[in-house]
């Protein structure tokens, strides 16, 4: 008879964080309660606003792209995490946009990262 310890498999699972943009979308004209469940500046034009947000590997990398996004162009800073490697910036849709378009090819061209391509809706 076959002991139950003898039939068990362990396996160990790790995860390799690469280089990479693996989300990157623009919120046109977002509705005034996201901002506010988010805890954004609530007062904006939400008519021309939008709302960016990004995802990125290895999470200190958002240091750069909150870095680059706020010396691009007249954005608002509204999260920036090193943990989780996610980034919210806020502004007119054009800014956002462009804000969002240097950090994807400055981490493409510059760093090497693979990048998503940039959703907007």
């Amino acid at each position: 008879m076959a002991s139950t310890h003898e039939e068990q498999i362990r396996i160990v699972q790790e995860t390799v964080a690469g280089k990479e943009i693996t989300f990157a979308h623009v919120m046109g004209s977002p509705a005034p309660i996201i901002y506010q469940k988010l805890g954004l500046n609530p007062q904006v034009d939400y008519r021309s606003s939008a709302i960016g947000i990004m995802n990125m590997t290895p999470p200190e990398s958002a240091v750069i792209a909150s870095d680059i996004a706020v010396k691009s162009g007249n954005v608002y800073l509204g999260f920036a995490d090193r943990f989780t490697g996610t980034l919210i910036i806020t502004g007119d849709i054009s800014e956002v946009f462009s804000a969002m378009t240097e950090i994807v090819d400055y981490f493409r061209d510059s760093l090497g990262y693979v990048v998503c391509g940039i959703t907007k809706r």
